[in-house]
């Protein structure tokens, strides 16, 4: 079959190191500005009472923990090639688990938007910190509930031995019943199909009432381009459930190019997506973009007096 062609292939050393090389760096990139964004929400009360960043700084850390378990995978499948069924089980769910969140608060953000621009008067009302919370408790119960019934139906037709076995850590690897292959193609055009009808539902209404009322146009503009956003952003999520189809083909056109085929789909996919949740709130949004600034020039100031000796203090 394709995926045990696949899964037989191996890169040479060095095509292994810098892959892996390219892949580390990426995450430590992206570390560094995941972890700068969760430290200045965190440091700044300010954003804990604002239900729009509660719910972007939860789609921040999501993405890292997505990101962090993907690569893991990926180096793990260079390390050690077939890995424990129960390990492999448990990164798959976390990785499907967080893949599925993305969207979903996609759609809980741009909600959030639209109830600011186009019902202000009620917003205090509508959008608590608590309910941003709920939200965020539901966002993960309606994520987790599809995919975890796939753990279910394979502990009941696999025996216990299978999950003492090593494989290449793949989902149809582990989660090898047909029937789990169609639930999931159908839920995934449930809730795309959803999110899209969301974004463009908030897009519209944002659009004509900014158009029919009084309200702050730039406030309208900005919300606007923050739900295309949002969009280009879903339509990257939206490649990680064509991509293998994609890939299928591809290996016909292509049939001695497969790694790099796979390689460039890993980072087109899992990864470039992933950078957009910082451009979209850490650079384009005014108020962050100056706590970031504020937080950085703080910490320059902070390195500054460290490095002044006590000999240094008696010369000034």
């Amino acid at each position: 079959s394709y995926v045990s062609n696949v899964n037989s292939l191996i890169d040479t050393f060095t095509t292994a190191f810098v892959k892996n090389l390219i892949v580390v760096l990426v995450w430590l990139t992206l570390s560094y500005i995941n972890g700068t964004l969760v430290v200045t929400f965190f440091r700044h009360q300010t954003f804990h009472d604002d239900p729009r960043y509660i719910l972007f700084i939860h789609m921040v850390i999501n993405d890292a923990i997505q990101l962090t378990v993907t690569i893991m995978l990926f180096i793990l499948s260079y390390i050690f090639y077939k890995i424990n069924v129960a390990f492999c089980c448990f990164f798959i769910l976390v990785a499907v688990f967080t893949t599925r969140n993305t969207p979903v608060n996609l759609a809980a953000m741009a909600i959030e938007r639209y109830i600011a621009i186009c019902e202000p008067l009620r917003y205090t009302q509508i959008c608590t910190v608590r309910r941003t919370y709920i939200v965020i408790g539901m966002i993960w119960f309606i994520c987790v509930a599809p995919d975890i019934t796939d753990l279910f139906v394979t502990l009941a037709t696999e025996s216990l031995s299978f999950f003492h076995e090593s494989v290449f850590c793949l989902r149809q690897n582990v989660f090898k019943d047909p029937i789990l292959a169609y639930k999931r193609q159908a839920v995934d055009i449930i809730y795309f199909s959803c999110v899209f009808l969301i974004l463009v539902v908030t897009y519209l209404r944002i659009l004509f009432a900014a158009r029919a009322l009084s309200t702050d146009k730039t406030s309208a503009q900005k919300a606007r381009n923050t739900i295309l956003l949002h969009g280009a952003q879903l339509a990257m999520c939206m490649l990680s459930y064509v991509s293998p189809s994609v890939e299928v083909v591809l290996h016909i056109i292509f049939p001695g190019w497969i790694l790099k085929i796979r390689f460039a789909n890993y980072l087109i996919v899992y990864i470039l997506p992933r950078f957009l949740s910082p451009i979209i709130y850490g650079v384009r949004d005014k108020k962050f973009r100056e706590y970031l600034r504020m937080d950085f020039l703080s910490n320059r100031c902070r390195n500054k007096v460290k490095k002044v000796t006590p000999e240094d203090k008696d010369h000034l």
